[in-house]
């Protein structure tokens, strides 16, 4: 069989439906952290209470939990493009009510929870779909290359949306929301000039209408069911950043401007590892690649929580990003080529379950830590368990220790 020629980054960004995606996941993804500040503030700036903050994340959660399958389902059921342009619709929609709430000044708490549960069911039903479109946009042999790609400018807008959403809010409370309404209707029209590379598989047969068939495709795929189950695991165990106020406060005297700097230095490390990624893609024993990523994240967590220097923990913080982006461009690359195209949106629903859950539960389980052990020992011990739940993987799922090639 003749090799595939590899496609460069210079190329993939000239290929109009690519483009296309990136712009639309980019504005969608910027939109998204202009929303994650400006609601925080004006939920706080309302009730004053940490608990409502805290209540946020748990309101845009529970869609995905309660939705994981139906929006799978969706995504692989309807044609693509046109239920990531209708959940980008919603999301606007949203947006314009919370920008017309806040300058009319009639907006109240629950207002904001209602909006921010919206945004979670689009959410719930966008991500998965927007993952599935991908392998039909990138040409065949590129996949790590666009995930790459698509995780630098994913990056970019985690690194500059926060302080865009606070500079829009300081001016005044209903400006995020309406840059959030600008970005989301255009990523709308951008996704509109998406052309796939193949059409969307007829659907018959009892497997095309059964929602649960993403779970039973992962539980009999050892390397898809090794590879969610490492995100879940070492995402729960080393969720660190939810110590980072207690570290920028009382351990390293960094106050909060310095928690700001600790927590963009997990996405430049990110952002910088994606641009060499792009550039050099994987190609060999990736399996193994991606296991030692993971335990390079967990001995960078271990640096950080020991630290108290701020320049080490930035370093580690840094480092932290940048194994974590390994892992998950192969990840996601070996996920969405072990699935067939008609079942993409059921997987990635499912694995995006499973990503969400370990965010916010590896934030709990931080915090519950912290709480019982002390902050140090909760990050360190947290990094161990990553490492130890990387080496029994590499165990317990050996066809995916050795998968060798991606594309």
């Amino acid at each position: 069989m003749a090799s595939i020629a590899p496609v460069s980054a210079g190329t993939l960004l000239k290929q109009p439906s690519f483009l296309f995606f990136l712009l639309s996941r980019s504005l969608t993804r910027f939109a998204s952290q202009i929303g994650a500040v400006a609601i925080g503030w004006q939920i706080y700036a309302l009730t004053g209470s940490a608990f409502d903050l805290g209540m946020v994340g748990l309101v845009q959660f529970l869609p995905t939990a309660l939705l994981v399958f139906v929006a799978g389902h969706a995504a692989d059921r309807f044609e693509r493009k046109r239920v990531v342009q209708l959940c980008q619709l919603v999301e606007a929609a949203t947006a314009l009510f919370l920008c017309w709430g806040s300058y009319g000044g009639w907006i109240a708490e629950v207002h904001i929870f209602i909006a921010t549960f919206v945004l979670g069911m689009a959410g719930a039903f966008e991500s998965p779909t927007i993952a599935a479109l991908l392998p039909l946009i990138a040409p065949q042999g590129s996949l790590q290359r666009a995930t790459a790609l698509s995780s630098a400018a994913a990056q970019l807008a985690t690194i500059t949306g926060p302080a865009v959403g606070g500079l829009a809010y300081a001016v005044a409370p209903g400006l995020p929301y309406g840059i959030m309404l600008a970005f989301w209707l255009l990523a709308m029209l951008f996704t509109g000039g998406i052309v796939v590379t193949e059409p969307v598989p007829a659907k018959h047969g009892e497997m095309s209408d059964d929602i649960f068939a993403g779970v039973r495709f992962i539980r009999g795929n050892p390397a898809i069911l090794g590879t969610i189950s490492l995100d879940l695991f070492a995402v729960l165990f080393g969720g660190v950043t939810a110590l980072l106020p207690i570290y920028a406060r009382d351990i390293l005297d960094a106050g909060p401007m310095g928690l700001g700097i600790l927590r963009a230095a997990p996405a430049v490390g990110a952002l910088f590892m994606t641009t060499i990624l792009a550039r050099h893609a994987i190609d060999r024993r990736v399996g193994l690649r991606m296991f030692q990523a993971v335990i390079v994240f967990g001995i960078a967590t271990v640096v950080f929580g020991l630290s108290h220097w701020m320049w080490l923990s930035l370093l580690a913080l840094a480092a932290l990003g940048a194994a974590d982006t390994i892992s998950v461009v192969i990840r996601f690359s070996l996920v969405q080529l072990s699935t067939p195209n008609e079942m993409r949106g059921r997987v990635g629903a499912v694995n995006f379950l499973f990503i969400n859950a370990s965010n916010y539960l590896g934030q709990f389980e931080s915090g519950v830590t912290a709480a019982l052990l002390g902050t140090v020992a909760s990050a360190v011990l947290g990094g161990v368990a990553t490492v130890a739940v990387a080496l029994l993987w590499m165990k317990l799922f050996p066809s995916l220790r050795d998968v060798e090639r991606l594309e």
